[in-house]
């Protein structure tokens, strides 16, 4: 088990600067073109597999660090770049960690390679969970799965909505309720191929940030896929359903919810991509705050705008601190008892809008124009609130730890 520091080793020190330079190089000359366009961005996600980021090797590298440091870290610098195009990077990452949580080994070595592509030919991937009905009431799912045993296939049916990549990627992730009565624990993560008869993409929704990032609906139309796409094994899932039964009264029961499973993982990332939104906001502003002159003086002389920096700085590394702790936790296997991931993901997420909105104030009018990027960190950073669970799900799930109350 690796001890907590807050040093970064020599190895995660080249890693954080060799991100960073692809987030200054490559990314930020990009970002207001492919924010304006509304379009997945291939050419920039081809240009992070050259360089080995887009790669199953490279996330693994930081998926199993040790310290649990390297994945935040890295993070923290692609969206500092820019978060539309860090998600378009990044956002396969969600199915990917839907296998690594739900899924047999066969089935990793299978899939995950799949996902990614190579540099000559990238694709992408989607984890579909979310639906028009069951956003942060995941018991309220409405997709279905259902086992056709004379041809071991499952067929599947539903839409599915906000996804990252849907209708695009090579490989979809969706969570589908196997048994209705068993509530949130009656649900299954499937794995639909690429081609497969039946998947197609919907509505694509046109966003207030993270605009680079592809986002639509996914409608499932009689999806039939092979027994073995079930992540897990139906052998598994039977027994994991007849446990369900057997405790159906039991107020603590602990059995496993598959969308739930990957959320708990993929919080304190998400907490790290808002510590990178906030941080190049609040560097923004620093560096302006002290060219700036009103009065004769750089406004940062100024009591109000310097104690303004203070409490972003302050936030910044607040939150930093949280998502570090939780994904060091992780990594230990030390249960979350206190939901320490939801306080991670909650803290960075608010902390985030604040700074963004701290920035467009320290640059007055120009920070209301799209000629600073500020005014679109701004936009990006409203989504760390919302989604893979709202604020006030994170609130809720803090709230029902401290209780001990089981979270369902």
């Amino acid at each position: 088990m690796a001890g907590f520091t807050f040093e970064l080793n020599e190895d995660q020190k080249q890693i954080r600067d060799w991100l960073h330079g692809f987030a200054s190089e490559v990314m930020r000359p990009a970002a207001a073109e492919w924010d304006e366009r509304e379009e997945t961005p291939w050419p920039v996600i081809q240009e992070a597999a050259k360089a080995g980021i887009y790669s199953l090797d490279f996330y693994a590298q930081q998926y199993f660090d040790p310290t649990g440091l390297g994945l935040p870290m890295a993070m923290e610098e692609l969206f500092w770049g820019d978060a539309g195009l860090a998600l378009s990077i990044v956002g396969t990452g969600l199915a990917a960690v839907g296998v690594l949580t739900n899924g047999t080994e066969e089935q990793i070595g299978t899939w995950i390679p799949q996902m990614y592509g190579d540099a000559h030919d990238v694709k992408v991937a989607a984890f579909c969970s979310s639906e028009p009905d069951a956003g942060s009431d995941v018991a309220a799912m409405r997709t279905r799965a259902r086992y056709d045993e004379t041809k071991d296939e499952w067929v599947l049916n539903g839409t599915k909505t906000w996804v990252t990549n849907g209708g695009i990627a090579q490989v979809h992730v969706v969570v589908a309720v196997i048994d209705p009565e068993a509530g949130s624990k009656g649900h299954a993560s499937f794995v639909i191929p690429p081609g497969t008869p039946g998947l197609a993409q919907g509505q694509k929704f046109h966003k207030h940030g993270i605009r680079a990032s592809h986002t639509a609906e996914v409608v499932l139309d009689d999806v039939r896929i092979p027994g073995h796409c079930l992540l897990g094994g139906k052998e598994r899932l039977d027994e994991r359903l007849a446990r369900t039964r057997e405790l159906a009264t039991t107020p603590d029961s602990r059995v496993r919810n598959a969308a739930m499973a990957t959320f708990e993982a993929s919080r304190p990332v998400v907490g790290a991509m808002a510590v990178g939104t906030a941080r190049a906001a609040y560097e923004i502003a620093l560096d302006y705050a002290k060219i700036r002159q009103q009065f004769g003086r750089p406004i940062i002389d100024n009591q109000g705008i310097a104690f303004q920096l203070a409490d972003m700085r302050t936030g910044i590394d607040a939150a930093r601190l949280l998502v570090w702790r939780a994904s060091w936790m992780a990594a230990s296997g030390k249960p979350f008892t206190s939901a320490e991931g939801s306080m991670a993901k909650l803290y960075a997420s608010e902390a985030a809008q604040r700074v963004t909105a701290q920035a467009i104030q320290i640059l007055g009018g120009n920070g209301f124009t799209r000629e600073y990027p500020v005014e679109r960190m701004h936009r990006d950073a409203a989504i760390y609130t919302i989604f893979e669970g709202t604020s006030e799900i994170q609130r809720l799930v803090i709230a029902r730890a401290l209780a001990g109350v089981p979270i369902r």
